[in-house]
């Protein structure tokens, strides 16, 4: 009858002893309406051992007995057969059987009892009634407890995936009209609406996750696709509203747009080009995730002319009534179907999803010829007003709702119902190439099937057509991140399904006539002349339009691609005409630009586009200059320019072959651009950028660098320019790389030094010693070059920059301008008392050494400027010490006579550094008395013993310290223990 039942066994494994299993399965009008397992398996799908017990059943009818239902079998038997029956059984299964059998026993012996209140008894093993609903079986814990789990996975361990292929799953159930796809996609929603994420998301206003989001887009779809159902009956359509409206009510239900309202129109309503939306953004409805399908409940099927189209591949109109306007036809007679164009779409995606591809190819093929009509219509209005718009510049017309981007993904669905048509189906289609990755799909061309059809067309020519058509469209960025980044991704996967098209003679032709009629198409274009100053910007469609036309026709391409450059966003302020987008306007946030939060990704874009041509462009000057000058004038970023610059110097200088000189003359005028953009700003690449700069200009020759040195002015900072440019043209690897003669080589050099001097005038604190070295080797731009230090030296420069200039000088042979320079120095430093470990006090005893070695007169000179600027005690007994130790003027300059003797603190110069350093050990002594602890003393005492030392080289020393140490005892006398130390010491 309608029961199944057997056993299955599972054989043995290495690790596993063979099983078996007892199945039953219960059947209906060809449907498994429930199945049980010994194995216990719990999963929304059947175990294998149902499966295989099915499959033998289909495969083998003729093995399994058929037998009548158990209750015609009883009806055979007399009374002695049945109890022996009844007997039999209780005892096979006494354990189990025997409670039962006892309570029905007694029930039937009770006259008053419910079961003898009903005729007859029920039969497992018969078929249900005609009129009983019969479904395949689901086991709707399995499918809650499974989603639920991935849910909680948030997205990890591939849940995402799993959860797509249980969408996938709800998909196959509506293609082949299984009953519980719509039952599936139930438990499925109402799981997602328990996720315990949606409130703490909403709580904290944050926005839901990237993963998570287009989760629930698809699960959005999924209900415009089931509730579109052309052959759904009406209970069950009111029944699947009033739960989208259940759950679209509850305040955690997910908003269409991500976090913000939304201005697109009603799904029932056809988009007029009406300012007619001029609400403010707070008084939009709410939109949902299901709104759109709680709008499609309100649409139909009945509609007569929409019937016929969806029924026959003939369907014209009759030739009389070609002539003049009609709504149901074009002029050749095909059927239009004038729907808002999303929502014919969702009808399309509705009959695919329902088993239904001859329909939904009929009614696709109608809305591209209702949308090449209107292509047509617009680009007639646009001839009308081509002069007006193109004097003004700017338009105000443009689409609201764009179709790339869409929650019904319209382009993505009649490409797929027409590309589907088209497949061609290999014998080992589910074979899996080596990285893991299916194949990409083969695609043949398939004649559209209808009577007055122009013979060329085939289903894949319309399947480019229309995503050409979608891609241009030219539309209003749509306001909220989200939304935002829907656009970008679902472009992106438009382009990915049509680079797996082989572009053949046909598909090139459709190519190239859509992509003209896009250049001439005005403002409905996003290619048209003028475009709307927030209108979505066509980098990554024009990227691929170009690649494909290129081999074809390549003027075609390069007009395209660099009509599609332009980024008008960040061109201008909101011109005041424009008015239609109040949306725009309200911004709280009142800026320059509208919210375009994918901004650094569009600029990515449109720079990669840039890229593409600059590269095919290589070697063809016209071409690179119109590419350069397109760059020039719409790509406003430093770091975009610099990487394009760098690109093309990349392609330019290949490894294995000579370098291509128009592409590397692009990539110069490209840094020299970016130069000029970063030259007052601060980026903290600027000095990759400028040393990248070189090295390009350094490939391109001579005259380049020549060229970069003698305007350095405009491209570099005085310092960039002498330290990394000069110093960078001057250095030994650059000579060789460009192997200069020695015309050349002067040419270069002395244009290097024009700059040093130039820079050093002009920054000489940071510039000073570049330029001295960058001189060196010409006698008068180094007497000039040091000329410019001298003068500067009294106001503009720090003893450091002076110390560091003197040091080069004595290195290079000019101790006496050394000395100069450190005495200049040595005006501009104070040292304190307690400064014992100034990063200065190196130089200052270096100035002191090298005026010592050039004789009395520069010490004497030095010696003043010394005692001025230092008051650290430890530092003058160290330069007293060194002065002491050798003769003075030991470098013996040529024409002076050297004593040979060592000098005398009584006398001068010596003297005045003697009294300047016991005067500051005794100011340092008291400075320190006033807060000194006693974990100090130990240092103090060593200190004194020092300060000993330098007054003892005083003619009557040893008497100023005994009465130094007098006068702290009479002065500190309360720091008994001090003194106590003191005492012990020095008596």
């Amino acid at each position: 009858g309608f029961h199944l039942s057997g056993t299955v066994t599972e054989p043995a494994t290495a690790t596993e002893p063979e099983m078996t299993y007892k199945v039953a399965i219960s059947f209906d009008r060809c449907k498994i309406t429930s199945v049980t397992c010994g194995c216990g398996n719990k999963d929304i799908f059947y175990c294998a051992h149902v499966v295989a017990l099915s499959l033998y059943r289909i495969r083998k009818p003729d093995q399994v007995k058929l037998r009548l239902p158990i209750s015609e079998t009883l009806f055979q038997m007399n009374r002695d057969q049945l109890q022996k029956f009844v007997q039999y059984l209780i005892t096979a299964h006494h354990t189990e059987v025997l409670p039962t059998a006892q309570k029905l026993a007694d029930e039937i012996l009770s006259s008053n009892s419910e079961i003898n209140q009903v005729h007859g008894a029920p039969d497992p093993t018969a078929g249900a009634s005609i009129d009983d609903e019969n479904c395949w079986h689901l086991d709707e814990e399995q499918v809650r407890e499974q989603v639920k789990l991935f849910l909680s996975q948030g997205g990890y361990y591939g849940s995402g995936k799993q959860l797509n292929s249980m969408f996938a799953k709800v998909r196959e159930m509506l293609r082949m009209r299984d009953s519980n796809g719509a039952r599936m996609l139930t438990l499925i929603t109402e799981q997602f609406m328990a996720d315990p994420r949606l409130s703490l998301w909403r709580q904290h206003g944050t926005g839901i996750t990237e993963k998570c989001r287009q989760l629930w887009d698809e699960l959005g779809a999924l209900w415009v696709c089931v509730v579109l159902n052309p052959h759904c009956k009406l209970e069950e359509k009111s029944c699947w509203l009033r739960q989208l409206r259940k759950w679209g009510e509850m305040d955690v239900c997910p908003l269409e747009d991500g976090n913000y309202g939304n201005e697109l129109p009603n799904i029932t309503n056809a988009l007029t080009q009406s300012s007619g939306h001029s609400q403010d953004s707070l008084a939009r409805p709410r939109r949902t995730v299901f709104t759109r399908a709680i709008e499609g409940c309100d649409l139909h099927w009945q509609d007569s002319h929409l019937q016929r189209i969806i029924s026959s591949d003939f369907y014209v109109s009759p030739s009389y009534q070609r002539e003049g306007e009609s709504l149901l036809f074009n002029s050749q007679g095909q059927p239009l179907w004038l729907e808002h164009v999303p929502t014919a779409c969702a009808r399309v995606d509705a009959l695919r999803s329902h088993g239904y591809p001859r329909e939904a190819l009929r009614l696709t093929v109608a809305i591209i010829n209702t949308l090449r009509l209107q292509q047509q219509r617009q680009l007639e209005i646009y001839k009308h007003q081509k002069k007006e718009l193109l004097q003004r510049g700017a338009t105000t017309i443009t689409n609201l709702e764009g179709w790339v981007g869409h929650p019904l993904n319209p382009i993505g669905c009649l490409f797929l119902t027409l590309t589907e048509a088209c497949r061609l189906e290999e014998e080992n289609c589910l074979e899996i190439s080596d990285a893991g990755d299916s194949k990409p799909p083969v695609y043949q061309h398939v004649p559209v099937a209808t009577s007055s059809q122009d013979s060329s067309e085939s289903y894949l020519s319309l399947a480019l057509e229309v995503a050409l058509m979608g891609m241009g469209q030219q539309r209003v960025m749509p306001e909220g991140l989200y939304a935002q980044d829907k656009v970008c991704r679902n472009e992106e996967q438009i382009i990915a399904r049509l680079q797996d098209l082989e572009l053949d003679p046909v598909l090139v032709q459709t190519l190239r006539k859509q992509c003209i009629l896009l250049l001439e198409g005005g403002p409905f274009s996003g290619l048209g002349e003028v475009i709307h100053r927030e209108s979505v910007p066509m980098h990554t469609f024009a990227k691929y339009l170009f690649s494909a036309l290129l081999p074809h026709d390549a003027d075609l391409a390069y007009k395209l691609a660099l009509r599609a450059m332009r980024l008008p966003v960040l061109e201008t302020t909101a011109p005041s005409s424009d008015v239609t987008h109040p949306h725009h306007l309200v911004s709280v946030v009142p800026s320059r630009y509208p919210r375009w939060f994918t901004l650094g990704h569009l600029e990515s874009q449109q720079c990669e586009l840039a890229s593409t041509m600059l590269t095919a462009a290589k070697g063809d000057m016209l071409r690179l200059r119109t590419v350069l000058e397109a760059i020039q004038k719409n790509i406003h970023s430093s770091s975009l320019i610099f990487k394009l610059a760098q690109d093309a110097f990349k392609i330019a200088t290949p490894a294995d072959s000579n370098s291509d000189t128009t592409l590397l003359n692009v990539a110069l005028e490209l840094g020299l651009q970016v130069m000029r953009m970063t030259l007052s700003t601060l980026n903290w690449r600027r000095r990759e950028m400028v040393r990248w700069l070189v090295t390009c200009a350094t490939e391109v020759g001579v005259r380049a660098l020549v060229s970069i040195l003698q305007s350095w002015y405009s491209l570099f900072t005085p310092t960039e320019a002498t330290s990394i440019v000069a110093a960078t043209v001057m250095s030994h690897n650059t000579i060789l790389r460009l192997s200069l003669d020695y015309p050349q080589r002067e040419e270069l050099a002395s244009c290097a030094r024009t700059l040093a001097l130039q820079c050093a005038m002009k920054d000489p604190q940071n510039c000073a010693l570049s330029a001295l070295t960058l001189c060196e080797k010409d006698h008068i731009a180094f007497e000039t070059a040091y000329q410019i230090v001298i003068d500067a030296a009294s106001t503009g420069m720090t003893y450091t920059q002076l110390f560091t200039i003197a040091r080069y000088m004595e290195h290079r042979g000019y101790p006496l301008r050394a000395f100069k320079l450190a005495s200049l120095a040595m005006t501009h430093l104070n040292l304190a008392y307690n400064q014992d470990t100034h990063p200065a006090i190196n130089d200052v005893l270096w100035a002191c050494a090298l005026s010592h070695s050039l004789g009395k007169n520069e010490l004497a000179a030095i010696i003043p400027l010394v005692v001025k600027s230092v008051h650290c005690a430890t530092v003058l007994s160290d330069i007293l010490r060194r002065c002491t130790m050798t003769a003075p003027g030991l470098a013996g300059i040529p024409g002076r006579r050297n004593s040979g003797k060592l000098m005398s603190t009584d006398k001068a110069p010596l003297r005045q550094l003697l009294d300047a350093t016991i005067s500051a050990y005794i100011n340092t002594t008291h400075s320190r008395l006033t807060h000194i602890s006693p974990r100090h003393y130990g240092e103090f005492i060593e200190f004194l013993s020092k300060a000993r030392e330098t007054f003892l080289l005083a003619q009557d020393g040893h008497i100023q310290f005994a009465q130094f140490i007098d006068n702290l005892k009479q002065i500190y006398k309360g720091k008994k223990k001090l003194m106590l130390l003191v005492r012990e010491r020095f008596g």
